[in-house]
C-alpha cells in the first residue's frame, strides 16, 4: 500500500541530513517532552525553502543564508507534477535535481524535513498532483480510488531505489 511505503520514505528523508555519513540517534523523549539527537536534547530551528521555485544556481546561496541565520533544518516539498509532467516520464536533473539540493543541504549542515506528498498543497497548482491524472474520467483524487492509488504507487516507487 502506498501510505506504508510513503511513511518509510518520509521517516528516512526526515533524518536525511542527520543520518548520512555518520552514525547517530534521533528519538522523542516523551517524559521530558523533547526531541533527542545523539542523546542530547534537541530543538528544530527550521525554515521553508522550495527548490522547485528557486533557480538551481541560487540553491547553495539560499541554503547558506538559512544556515548563517541560525537554522539547523529546512523543510521542502516534492511536487509530484514538477517531476512527472507526463505519465511515467520522470525528471530529476538540472533545475529538478532534488538529490543535489538535498546533498547541498547536508554539506552545509542542515537537516531536511522532506514533505513528499503526493498532495502537498503548498500554494502549488493542484496541490502538486499532476494534471494528467484527470485524463481518467472517473478518478477520484486524494481518495482510495484504485486508479489514484495505482498512480501514487508508481510515483512513490519511482524514487525508492535512491
Amino acid at each position: 500500500m502506498a501510505l506504508l511505503g510513503f511513511g518509510k520514505i518520509l521517516l528516512l528523508l526526515l533524518l536525511f541530513g542527520h543520518s548520512l555519513g555518520a552514525p547517530g540517534s534521533f528519538s522523542v523523549d516523551y517524559q521530558k517532552d523533547c526531541f533527542r539527537k545523539d542523546g542530547e536534547e534537541f530543538r528544530f530551528i527550521s525554515g521553508s525553502i522550495h527548490y522547485s521555485r528557486i533557480p538551481r544556481v541560487y540553491w547553495k546561496d539560499r541554503l547558506l543564508k538559512m544556515y548563517m541565520a541560525g537554522l539547523n533544518a529546512i523543510q521542502t516539498y516534492i511536487p509530484w507534477n514538477y517531476h512527472e509532467e507526463s505519465p511515467g516520464q520522470y525528471s530529476f536533473s538540472g533545475e529538478r535535481d532534488m538529490e543535489y539540493f538535498l546533498q547541498l543541504a547536508q554539506d552545509i549542515g542542515l537537516m531536511v524535513i522532506l514533505r513528499p506528498g503526493p498532495y502537498i498543497c503548498g500554494e502549488w497548482d493542484m496541490g502538486g498532483l499532476p494534471a494528467w491524472l484527470l485524463n481518467k474520467k472517473d478518478i477520484v483524487l486524494r481518495s482510495s480510488d484504485p486508479d489514484y492509488i495505482a498512480a501514487v504507487d508508481k510515483w512513490v516507487g519511482s524514487r525508492q531505489d535512491k
